[in-house]
């Protein structure tokens, strides 16, 4: 009997990487106007932030459904396995009740976690389950140990302008000219499952800088556990900007970093040119 995991697309793990960690993967839907695609599926992350650029409405997203989940609990219950699901958290869709909603009937054998966080936090979260399945636990402890450790997941991601959050109605369209006439750089943190903005700071240089003592401020980094790095748009140019700037912290603890690309969940506010970097608290 193996330990499956059951994820979602706003992990920001694409199909491919999910087939090779042995992963089920469900998309939620990404919405341009009459057009409806399935994240990471039938629209990558590139296309996504093509058709986002070239679009002057944001699009939205969809959750995923009961019916989709059951019939991943039934492949699994049938090959006599047991599976843990890790959502995006709850506050931000209703992929999480979905998932519960579906668990009748499979309680003994599907064990099911709100992340309480999305993108590359939620993706550490399941990299660590992915590390505790190895190590022997059961579906059951590692979604028990799960539900403990995700308390200590921080994401900070800073963003290159405020256009997106003004298309999304978080800021107005007066806040969004004057950051972008100034140069302001927002940096936003997922806390208590939600989307929050902790700081702003003038120009690159200083948000690289403000990225820096945020992770510090929250103890450094748990190099011990999974950690990973992202960005959004079609280039990862300021990312490697930031990771040149604040090479102290890296240099001493990794060879090579663990990055991605930032999907349509987080992307869709954020914006193409954002820097996002998750960790486990020390």
């Amino acid at each position: 009997m193996a330990v499956r995991f059951i994820i979602d697309s706003a992990a920001d793990i694409v199909p491919a990487e999910a087939e090779a960690l042995g992963l089920i993967h469900l998309p939620l839907k990404v919405i341009f106007g009459e057009e409806e695609y399935s994240d990471s599926v039938d629209l990558t992350h590139r296309e996504f932030y093509e058709r986002l650029i070239e679009n002057d409405e944001i699009p939205t997203t969809s959750q995923i459904n009961p019916g989709v989940f059951m019939s991943a609990y039934q492949k699994v219950a049938d090959n006599g396995d047991t599976a843990v699901v890790i959502t995006l958290s709850g506050k931000l869709s209703g992929t999480y009740q979905s998932a519960m909603i579906a668990l009748d009937g499979f309680e003994d054998k599907i064990f099911v976690v709100d992340s309480e966080s999305v993108c590359v936090g939620e993706r550490i979260l399941i990299q660590l389950g992915l590390k505790l399945r190895d190590q022997g636990l059961s579906a059951a402890e590692i979604a028990a140990e799960l539900d403990l450790q995700k308390k200590h997941v921080r994401v900070l991601a800073l963003l290159d302008t405020l256009e997106y959050l003004k298309k999304g109605g978080r800021i107005s369209a007066a806040v969004a000219f004057a950051g972008n006439l100034l140069s302001i750089k927002p940096v936003i943190a997922i806390e208590n499952g939600e989307v929050s903005l902790v700081g702003k700071a003038r120009g690159s240089k200083k948000g690289n800088n403000l990225l820096r003592e945020l992770i510090t401020n929250c103890g450094g980094i748990n190099f011990d556990k999974p950690f990973a790095l992202a960005y959004s748009g079609l280039s990862d140019c300021l990312l490697q900007k930031y990771i040149e700037d604040s090479s102290e912290i890296w240099s001493s603890h990794a060879e090579t970093l663990p990055i991605s690309t930032v999907g349509c969940t987080i992307g869709t506010h954020a914006g193409p040119g954002a820097v996002a970097v998750a960790f486990f608290e020390n």
